[in-house]
């Protein structure tokens, strides 16, 4: 794991450019994993003021979504989806079939999760991972517990989740998400981490502590020599 620090959000989202136009300008239709949140906003705004620059820089690009509530509808802007397709699927004018995406409002999760595993097995696997360090160190939806799935699964999610902002105005959140396994998001060609927010403490401790541990998914992404994670 390469870590970097930085003293303020533009320079980290500056910087998470740098390492995207990189890899883009090797492999035109690469295969970005992105992560919705707080944390990859700017470096997602970035992305579009490059297009603006550029029309022909993400022509090709392919997206895959990293995860998604369970059974929230799906025109709610607590959606991944939602926040996705604003973020960067709309403004880069990616078509659906360069789009790999979980539907939130599908009746077996499990249906779609094999779904979008057989779909990244065909196209796959990820060049670009852009992750975010979620409150209890998980990655995805992949939460801390006994063990953790290798592939695309559904998950349980913990209190911590369930308070997450995006879902934070719903009456009924979800117990349930869907998500990209560790064996998925750890065979992605390049990794980006970023860790930034007060409410990350604690995991950042556990993860620069340099133990691997199910307690702490992120903690695995020591296990990949091309994770760059980018601090505030």
């Amino acid at each position: 794991m390469h870590i970097e620090y930085f003293p303020d959000e533009e320079s980290l989202s500056r910087r998470g450019v740098a390492l995207i136009l990189e890899e883009i300008r090797k492999k035109r239709n690469l295969l970005l994993c992105a992560a919705s949140g707080n944390s990859p906003s700017r470096i997602y705004g970035k992305l579009i003021q490059e297009s603006e620059k550029d029309q022909t820089l993400f022509r090709d690009l392919r997206i895959i979504k990293l995860d998604e509530w369970w059974s929230v509808p799906a025109n709610s802007e607590g959606t991944c989806e939602h926040y996705i397709r604003k973020k960067l699927v709309e403004p880069l004018s990616i078509p659906d079939d360069r789009y790999i995406s979980f539907l939130s409002d599908v009746t077996d999760p499990d249906v779609e999760c094999n779904r979008i595993r057989t779909v990244l097995q065909q196209q796959g696997p990820i060049d670009l991972a852009v992750l975010g360090l979620g409150r209890n160190g998980h990655i995805g939806l992949n939460e801390p517990g006994r063990y953790l799935e290798p592939y695309c699964h559904q998950a349980l999610l913990s209190e911590q989740s369930r308070k997450h902002g995006m879902i934070g105005f719903m009456v009924e959140k979800p117990s349930h998400g869907m998500t990209l396994g560790m064996k998925e998001i750890l065979s992605s060609r390049k990794i980006i981490l970023i860790v930034s927010g007060e409410d990350k403490k604690d995991a950042a401790n556990f993860l620069f502590s340099g133990k691997v541990t199910t307690e702490c998914p992120a903690t695995f992404l020591w296990l990949h020599d091309q994770t760059f994670c980018l601090v505030l």
